[in-house]
């Protein structure tokens, strides 16, 4: 099922936020809008990849008003409850770019040049950190996403990382890389992130 296309530049590219998880392990909060460094997460991510990529969008299922607010297009999953993968269709078929880069809102450590380093598979690419296999983090081609997703949904095969695999998306492995997200109350204290 995998196909080869053009290696992208930064210009084809949208970054896709992907906010819309229920954050169950911490009481339901909307992780977007957890503060870091004095700055919401989801509003650091954008400033941060503003000026290397085309458009940026954002999966979210709640507060979409306040998206709209600073400027940021949320996206509403076509299927409610599904996780990631609900957020990865409504992305790709939101997206205008031939490429998406995916992040998840709650990522410590990404940076611009994410894009170069996935940008060497022709097939798409997700990563690998110190921690493991990251699979939201990735660089998906658009047009295939958006019909493979919508197939795998349809199918109730929900697994983000069997679909990769069906995708023939590589691993690209980013050694002393420790992407980071927040789960847990323990994980919100080690990044310094207060919730009180």
């Amino acid at each position: 099922m995998s196909a080869i296309h053009a290696v992208p530049s930064s210009q084809a590219v949208t970054l896709g936020i992907l906010a819309g998880g229920r954050a169950t392990r911490l009481g339901g909060c909307d992780k977007a809008w957890l503060e870091r460094a004095g700055k919401p997460l989801v509003l650091g991510l954008a400033q941060d990849f503003a000026q290397h990529v085309d458009a940026i969008l954002v999966s979210a299922n709640r507060n979409q008003e306040r998206y709209l607010a600073h400027g940021l297009r949320a996206i509403h999953d076509r299927v409610d409850g599904i996780g990631p993968l609900g957020g990865l269709e409504a992305l790709a078929t939101a997206c205008r770019s031939a490429w998406l880069l995916t992040l998840p809102v709650d990522v410590l450590h990404a940076s611009s040049d994410l894009i170069e380093a996935l940008s060497l598979s022709e097939t798409g690419a997700f990563v690998e950190d110190d921690d493991g296999v990251q699979p939201l983090v990735a660089l998906w081609h658009v047009e295939t996403l958006r019909e493979a997703a919508a197939t795998a949904i349809d199918a109730g095969d929900l697994a983000v990382h069997a679909l990769q695999s069906r995708l023939g998306m590589a691993r690209v492995r980013l050694d002393g890389l420790r992407v980071g997200n927040l789960n847990t109350p323990e994980d919100l204290v080690a990044a310094g992130i207060d919730v009180s």
